[in-house]
């Protein structure tokens, strides 16, 4: 699957500024910092699409990017230990509650996770409420460069747990925006369920 024409449509904070035009969505859910900008960038084959930051909780609204005129990816807001105002935490957990769960037009949940720890607190109530949504949910571990083959295969082992813990199936990918491990295998997802 090729990009060819990625571009930012906008910022949504509020429910009634989803996009209506009834293009299928791609989601993207992690916890701050986790890499999801990065991994949008490496899909694209852009390298400035999505604002990366190490600086958590960058994103701050759920970030449309409309790809060829056929779907659109959406760069959830980071959950976790983002320096913003409570209010504004619960109100982001809110909107992403519903639009997980409720939003007709997503096809396609990926949920990011850092390979480097294990699933946390509210990594697995992201998998608890994904069982409400239609759409497949597919966990991606990410900055898998960073650790060895066993490292990895420990990594994948404490997310099954947390799934099986959780009631859910899902395939487990590894990923790296660094040396483009798991590109194709995301690409080959969207496009299967998107076409």
């Amino acid at each position: 699957m090729k990009m060819r024409d990625v571009r930012f449509v906008r910022g949504v904070a509020a429910w009634s500024g989803l996009p209506d035009d009834g293009l299928p969505e791609v989601a993207f859910i992690g916890r701050s910092n986790v890499g999801k900008s990065s991994l949008i960038n490496l899909i694209t084959g852009r390298r400035a699409l999505a604002r990366t930051s190490g600086t958590p909780g960058k994103t701050r609204e759920l970030n449309f990017y409309r790809v060829d005129d056929r779907f659109y990816l959406v760069d959830l807001p980071g959950f976790g230990y983002a320096k913003v105002a409570r209010t504004e935490r619960v109100r982001w957990q809110r909107l992403i509650g519903r639009y997980l769960t409720e939003r007709e037009t997503l096809r396609l949940v990926f949920h990011l996770i850092d390979s480097r720890h294990p699933p946390t607190a509210l990594d697995r109530e992201v998998m608890l409420l994904t069982r409400e949504s239609e759409a497949p949910y597919i966990v991606l571990l990410t900055k898998t460069d960073k650790l060895s083959g066993n490292g990895r295969q420990k990594a994948v082992a404490a997310v099954q747990r947390a799934l099986q813990a959780a009631g859910r199936e899902a395939p487990v990918l590894l990923t790296s925006a660094e040396d483009g491990r798991g590109r194709d295998e995301v690409l080959r997802w969207i496009d299967d369920l998107v076409a």
